[in-house]
């Protein structure tokens, strides 16, 4: 008996969301993924019943990404999701799992292995934020009012956030199946675009700073003080409560990912049947999407989570390890590996970081390597695992009837003509997006949303669109589906 036939009773006893047996209208699939949607806003505001004061966000900057909130029910947002999947597509990227994702049966097999892993990353990330190191603390006085021990009250707000973790896992399932995209992707939108409007609109209060247009606003009429220019005030509006450059940035990156999502090199196809069919193959520049950047980014909020719980644990960490102030690595190997957030991270002459100009220039460089040489791996990982590879590629066009004009109707010729431009491709487009996410970062955002969240939004919604269009002119020509399946 083969580990396929040894876990599968296992794995059929997990719940799946059913997949429609017919084409679902457009609108149905509005309909489901607005629901969806409701439904998170909805939780993100549902806070940890038992929480006490002083709770600390474990994710802190990479909470934009990961789509959750803190304090809430949804407090791991899609962190266990992204981690699971990073498990799985290297396992399947060393072929240690033997699965042929394009084969029925086992694409069942890994679908039903990556959802038992994320249950099992709900457990292991959810449980140290619990029980480890008070990131959050169980509430005295829910303790006292209901009669249990503060350990009871610790595992209600545990309970709490799995049933978040599953909550998240399976409205992915939804939009996935019967929506439109992916329920990863709209989380992320939804949460970067919920803070990116409060960076532009919150009229503020002691304890959060107001947004671009209330502060602008106040600057004109004298309300906000700001230094003489040549004393202080050119910073303040350019780096500081100005927010000047953090404006220009996320205009740029809107432009720069538009830009990147429209070049591409197109690839002439006509169909063997229907004379006069033609279409286009489209091989874009970020050919695998933006999305195989959450597995980087997912890999260091992993390994600062892993910092910060030592720290937590460890009364004498070693200092070549990490050296803590404010929860937050100031030295060591967890502040070298700790992401460029914000220009106050790298931007010594702001006085916002004790950093020796030495140690920035190795932090951006190692972030830098991460992100570039990262993105490229996980690109190539994501292509092979979501069948969007040469051969793949070549199987799906040969299935719809379509072939390349002056070319045999043959998947082996048609996947040597794949294979010019696809690998090179996936690997230039993967090391880009690395690049622009660290760039846009280091010169910061509107809402603090980082520039990888808003590089992530940018590109989701732009994929959205096209796929909306497409969806639409299914409606429109039912042939055209039936064509190209």
């Amino acid at each position: 008996m083969t580990w396929k036939e040894s876990i599968a009773p296992l794995l059929s006893r997990i719940p799946v969301v059913r997949r429609p047996t017919k084409h679902v209208p457009f609108r149905q699939k509005m309909l489901w993924t607005l629901l969806v949607l409701v439904v998170y806003f909805y939780l993100t505001n549902v806070t940890l019943y038992g929480l006490g004061g002083n709770a600390q966000d474990i994710f802190g900057q990479f909470r934009s990404i990961l789509a959750g909130e803190q304090g809430s029910i949804l407090q791991l947002g899609i962190g266990p999701i992204v981690t699971a999947s990073i498990v799985l597509q290297l396992l399947a990227g060393a072929d240690l799992l033997g699965l042929d994702t394009s084969n029925p049966a086992d694409q069942v097999i890994y679908q039903g292995l990556q959802k038992f892993l994320v249950i099992l990353m709900v457990i292991l990330t959810g449980f140290p934020m619990v029980f480890a190191g008070g990131f959050l603390p169980a509430d005295p006085f829910v303790s006292t009012q209901l009669g249990v021990s503060l350990n009871a009250v610790r595992w209600i707000i545990f309970a709490q956030i799995f049933a978040g973790g599953i909550f998240i896992l399976y409205m992915d399932e939804v939009v996935s199946k019967w929506g439109i995209g992916s329920g990863v992707g709209l989380f992320i939108v939804a949460s970067v675009s919920q803070h990116l409007v409060g960076g532009i609109f919150t009229l503020g209060s002691d304890t959060q700073p107001s947004g671009l247009i209330p502060t602008w606003i106040g600057m004109a009429l004298g309300n906000i003080q700001v230094s003489p220019f040549f004393s202080g005030g050119f910073q303040e509006l350019i780096f500081g409560q100005g927010q000047i450059l953090a404006l220009i940035t996320t205009l740029l990156i809107f432009g720069l990912v538009v830009y990147c999502e429209s070049v591409r090199v197109e690839i002439p196809l006509s169909h063997s049947k229907v004379r006069g069919a033609k279409g286009r193959f489209p091989v874009k520049l970020i050919y695998a999407s933006v999305l195989p950047m959450i597995l980087v980014r997912a890999v260091q909020a992993n390994i600062q989570f892993l910092g910060r719980i030592l720290d937590s644990q460890m009364s004498n960490m070693p200092s070549w390890l990490g050296v803590y102030s404010s929860n937050e690595p100031v030295g060591g190997f967890f502040y070298y590996l700790n992401p460029i957030m914000t220009p106050g991270d790298w931007m010594w002459w702001l006085g916002q970081t004790a950093a020796e100009p030495w140690q920035i220039l190795l932090r951006v460089s190692a972030d830098l390597f991460i992100m570039v040489i990262g993105g490229a791996i996980f690109a190539i990982f994501w292509v092979e695992t979501t069948n969007m590879g040469p051969a793949a590629t070549a199987q799906q066009i040969q299935r719809s009837g379509m072939q390349i004009p002056g070319f045999r109707r043959n998947p082996a010729v048609l996947e040597k003509v794949m294979q010019r431009y696809i690998p090179l491709v996936t690997v230039v487009g993967g090391a880009l997006v690395g690049f622009l996410a660290v760039g846009a970062n280091m010169l910061g955002t509107i809402g603090a949303v980082g520039g990888t969240g808003l590089l992530l939004t940018v590109s989701i919604v732009y994929k959205l669109y096209e796929e909306i269009a497409e969806e639409q002119l299914m409606e429109m020509h039912p042939m055209m589906r039936q064509m190209f399946g």
